[in-house]
């Protein structure tokens, strides 16, 4: 039965019509992202923890998939409910689930100390956002069709599905840190839009960034969903929040009923050892605090995808943002934790600089120090501009362990092989 929700605007690809195939436009977008370099790279890209410290701590790829089941779920149990949706009226769950894993793909190693750190090295060449180079990877990068089409040629949907922010570098009136496509990318969000002018009060502060497709907004809770609930499970099993931890924290909170009832069932579930069973309940009630509502904007008449909108019930919302409070404060700002966010600095500028002085400034001997192909890319562009952001590609694109085996190849005197350049 055919989906009305969905129409030729919606899965339209970017660069031109792709040949028929016995899927759909969707589940070609999701397949063609399961098979690629750049997702299978997410395993050893760090979430919270160093990937490959344990084996039970959640990499970057584990939360993408646990990221995908939510979405699907979600779409299931709104499709479940009827109202606003229909047997041939509702959202793609195959489309979600490509948004889903594809949302972390642009994201460098060490998780959020690499993203800051590169923030701070792209900000006068054009900033560096983690969304933003998922949309560059999705278009540029990965891969390449028969007619010469770089990119994903994915469809408009899936596009649209991981532009959590649309607003340009540029458009802001001083550089931010995060939350903006690359000026590059305009683009894209003309596709997005089909050339429709975007009003000008949406280009007012972050309203611009706050416009987001079904998918999109979906994607954005689910991630929520996972990560707010799930870093605190690695938290316990790592050792970081024990029940002595977690009162000391609360004691200098203002908790609230509703906020003793999240930490009694956080403390039953330590005691008990039933962390995984109960908060695993806690994602299914995350999914079911989830409705549709219509809503009207100018681009609600060419797709469904705007015409609605996803409401997520308050409390819901308040607990994902209390335990996401506690994660930070007890996790992300341990010595620990700091510890690692002091190397991934010292790992990624020390490697920068080496770029930069063989492959832009070169002065003096130049030394080809990275793979023969990425040096290529780098002198082919004619702008320090260009050279800074293939450069920034190559860093992000790698995972925990290779740079720092590429940092110890270059900085240790006692460590690699001729042979082991990649």
């Amino acid at each position: 039965m055919e989906n009305r929700f969905y129409n030729a605007f919606d899965a339209e690809p970017y660069g031109g019509a792709r040949k028929p195939d016995y899927r759909n436009a969707f589940q070609i977008d999701r397949d063609r992202i399961i098979h690629a370099h750049a997702f299978r790279k997410l395993q050893s890209k760090t979430q919270v923890f160093l990937s490959g410290e344990y084996d039970f701590y959640r990499t970057r790829l584990t939360h993408s998939i646990e990221v995908s089941q939510i979405g699907r779920s979600i779409c299931h149990f709104l499709r479940s409910r009827g109202g606003l949706l229909k047997s041939d009226f509702y959202i793609d769950s195959d489309l979600v689930e490509a948004v889903c894993l594809a949302h972390d793909l642009g994201h460098p190693p060490f998780g959020h100390s690499g993203e800051r750190t590169l923030q701070e090295l792209m900000i006068g060449w054009g900033g560096f956002e983690g969304n933003a180079q998922t949309l560059h990877l999705l278009t540029e990068t990965i891969f390449q069709s028969e007619s010469g089409v770089r990119g994903l040629h994915p469809t408009r949907a899936l596009l649209d599905g991981v532009l959590k922010y649309k607003k340009l570098f540029r458009e802001f009136q001083r550089p931010p840190a995060n939350h903006f496509l690359y000026d590059t990318q305009e683009v894209y969000r003309d596709f997005v839009f089909k050339g429709v002018k975007i009003p000008r009060p949406l280009h007012q502060g972050e309203q611009l960034n706050q416009f987001k497709s079904i998918e999109c907004q979906i994607m954005d809770w689910a991630d929520d969903a996972a990560y707010s609930l799930n870093d605190i499970v690695d938290g316990v099993k790592a050792g970081f929040l024990t029940g002595e931890s977690v009162e000391a924290w609360a004691g200098d909170q203002a908790i609230g009923p509703e906020e003793q009832r999240h930490l009694d069932r956080l403390f039953h579930a330590i005691r008990t050892d039933r962390l995984e069973g109960i908060f695993g309940a806690r994602i299914g009630g995350f999914i079911q605090a989830c409705r549709l509502r219509e809503r009207d904007n100018f681009m609600a008449r060419l797709t469904n995808r705007y015409r609605y909108e996803l409401v997520v019930d308050e409390p819901a919302q308040r607990e994902a943002l209390f335990f996401k409070r506690m994660a930070n404060d007890i996790i992300f700002e341990s010595p620990q934790l700091q510890q690692m966010e002091h190397k991934a600095r010292r790992v990624l500028f020390d490697l920068w600089q080496s770029c930069w002085r063989n492959y832009v400034e070169k002065n003096g001997r130049v030394i080809n120090i990275l793979p023969p192909q990425v040096g290529r890319l780098i002198n082919a562009e004619k702008t320090r501009k260009g050279k800074a952001r293939r450069i920034c590609d190559y860093l992000c694109g790698l995972t925990d362990g290779t740079i720092v085996r590429t940092y110890r190849r270059l900085f240790d005197p006692e460590f690699g092989s001729i042979r082991d350049l990649s």
